[in-house]
């Protein structure tokens, strides 16, 4: 049987606006009151109708968000940043996986305005202009997390990655590196192609290395693909001594496929990693690594959107949060 409010309302012998008060924490309702309606809540088994409340409202407490595969240790660290902040401000998540195929993520984003969500989390590595002309007809506000639009129309959470890359290459080449190679997820996404590999060639140009196109390998952000990312280098006629990896899983490719060629880590080839995963603490040696603060990129990017929800204040729509180099035992 399903109890509705009308149901409470009766059974406490107060009025149904007084049980709406009650089960929505108004602090105008006679403690004696709140606690009758309550026992009677209890002893019912009343839930409210989050459905019927919203449509009241016009305002469900719910926030979609769209990742490109939960099961992927970076985008994980990215969710439980978001969810924590959305508990703290009392949203309830819808968290669906796009596989990182844009029709894909282009249906999720109406299916989540269908079921009338107060905004939306975004994760996704080519933004195209077609995502953005659906970000700016979406009724609700959209906040990209770990994620880069070009035009800088949509708000969005991240570090400054052509920074970032830029520090770790010409932290190696000071060190004496000449072959530097860059293994990176694909160029198809936009932080790989405008921001990653433009960091690269910068710190090259510094320091007057040219830029040698067999050194950059493109991946799919899998271990086996950094795998094979090391079996083309170590083809090479001048194998690298050092390598920028995109992220921990590839850079794990790496270090195994340089491993079972019988180099030594870090004498042989130095690797720096990205994102500062879990990951990079599994492996021995335990790997150098940019750190990105990915719980704090989901939690600001939850925070930001909860601003633009409750039509609060917003000073920055595009925030960019400090990265910096962990040094572990992938480099000398």
């Amino acid at each position: 049987m399903n109890i509705t409010i009308y149901d409470v309302a009766r059974e406490a012998n107060v009025s149904m606006a007084t049980v709406s008060r009650v089960v929505n924490g108004n602090p105008n309702v006679k403690p004696a009151t709140r606690k009758k309606v309550m026992e009677v809540i209890d002893r019912l088994g009343y839930r409210p109708n989050a459905v019927a409340r919203g449509l009241a409202s016009k305002k469900t407490t719910t926030v979609g968000v769209i990742i490109p595969d939960i099961s992927n240790i970076f985008f994980a660290e990215l969710a439980r940043g978001i969810e924590d902040i959305a508990t703290m401000y009392k949203y309830n998540i819808i968290l669906s996986n796009s596989d990182q195929n844009k029709e894909k993520e282009l249906h999720l984003l109406n299916t989540m305005l269908g079921k009338q969500v107060d905004g939306i989390v975004f994760m996704g590595g080519n933004i195209t202009e077609e995502h953005v002309e659906e970000f700016e007809k979406s009724p609700v506000p959209i906040v990209l997390a770990g994620s880069v639009e070009s035009s800088g129309q949509t708000p969005s959470v991240n570090i400054d990655y052509y920074q970032a890359t830029y520090d770790a290459v010409k932290e190696l080449i000071d060190k004496g590196h000449k072959k530097v190679a860059f293994v990176v997820g694909p160029f198809h996404d936009t932080i790989n192609q405008a921001q990653k590999l433009e960091g690269y060639k910068k710190a090259l140009n510094d320091s007057s290395l040219s830029f040698d196109e067999e050194l950059v390998v493109e991946g799919d952000y899998t271990y086996d693909s950094g795998m094979e990312a090391w079996q083309k280098l170590s083809e090479l006629k001048e194998r690298p001594t050092a390598a920028i990896v995109g992220n921990d899983e590839m850079a794990l490719g790496v270090v195994h496929g340089a491993q079972d060629a019988g180099l030594h880590i870090p004498d042989d080839l130095e690797v720096i990693t990205s994102d500062n995963t879990r990951l990079a603490l599994m492996v021995r040696p335990q790997l150098t690594s940019v750190v990105q603060p990915l719980y704090d990129i989901g939690a600001v990017a939850m925070r930001l959107l909860t601003k633009y929800m409750n039509k609060e204040e917003v000073n920055e729509n595009i925030v960019v949060l400090p990265h910096r180099i962990e040094h572990r035992s992938s480099t000398k």
